[in-house]
């Protein structure tokens, strides 16, 4: 699901945390092979998003809605405390016939607490009510575009870059959504080239791109697809490869030993088998992929 593609390094922003510990260290002590896992662990949200309920239900999982801010703030604690990496909140959570936006001052204790802690926030995000909670709140990352929300305006994406505020496109989702839910082919089309055009405001104002899927959420691993919805958003080729390598280490802060091809980096390397200097889609064509200098997946 992530050599194969070429990760060496992965943020996950939401699953289980005990499973994920469990398979991290497993990679770590050797009985597996697989990428560094930073994780966020359980995700924080005050109304359980619809698709999710059932998955829940018939794995057997609880993942808890907030209820106050102090549960809130104490559940960060206990998390971090626990393993998480990061902390990831549902700025907004889609129900049957609406979309709830969590309240700005439970978001801004979330994400205080984190900070407290030197933790990022993602934030996932859907219409513009949910934008505005992610920066008056201090999240770190959005988690996706917003194709149900505005047109991204100069102004808006201006506000994004004061608030030092990284965004993961994840433009594949929109396509497989579309396709789950039969959309006709026009308004998938519609939605996408408005997620395209978010990607494109935000990127020509210098904004720092990290890449990233749904992958898990949903089962497209074919990483292909993503590249050339970026490409078609008007990032070149450095950009998609800074949005890979560079900018996710600086934003983490792991740039003295991960994100170049340099002498006393941590051997991270990805070898293709094609040029994406060429076709953006060659960056999911891997040949190799090393983590710490070993070989984790070889095209057979």
């Amino acid at each position: 699901m992530l050599t194969r593609w070429g990760s060496t390094t992965v943020f996950d922003i939401a699953s289980v945390l005990e499973n994920t510990n469990l398979i991290r260290r497993r990679i770590e002590s050797g009985e597996v092979e697989g990428p560094r896992i930073f994780t966020a662990g359980e995700p924080f949200w005050m109304r359980t998003p619809i698709y999710i309920r059932e998955f829940l239900d018939t794995n057997h999982v609880a993942m808890p809605e907030i209820e106050s801010k102090a549960q809130a703030a104490e559940r960060v604690r206990q998390q971090i405390h626990d393993g998480a990496d990061g902390i990831k909140i549902f700025a907004n959570s889609i129900e049957r016939d609406d979309i709830f936006t969590m309240p700005l001052a439970v978001a801004q204790t979330i994400v205080a607490e984190a900070h407290d802690a030197h933790k990022p926030v993602f934030a996932h995000v859907s219409n513009d009510e949910g934008n505005e909670v992610a920066i008056q709140s201090g999240v770190d990352i959005l988690a996706h575009t917003t194709p149900s929300g505005s047109l991204w305006s100069e102004s808006f994406v201006k506000r994004l870059n004061a608030a030092h505020m990284a965004l993961t496109p994840t433009l594949t989702l929109w396509d497989v959504e579309a396709k789950k839910d039969g959309a006709a082919p026009e308004l998938a089309e519609k939605w996408m080239n408005k997620a395209i055009q978010q990607l494109k405001a935000f990127s020509q104002s210098g904004g720092q791109v990290l890449f990233g899927t749904d992958v898990g959420y949903i089962d497209h691993f074919d990483t292909s697809e993503e590249f050339m919805l970026m490409s078609r958003a008007g990032l070149s080729f450095q950009q998609i490869l800074a949005s890979l390598t560079t900018n996710p280490a600086q934003r983490f802060g792991s740039s003295s030993h991960l994100g170049r091809i340099a002498r006393g980096m941590d051997a991270d390397l990805t070898v293709l088998t094609a040029d994406p200097a060429q076709d953006s889609a060659a960056f999911s064509k891997v040949r190799y992929t090393f983590v710490g200098g070993k070989v984790m997946y070889s095209l057979r």
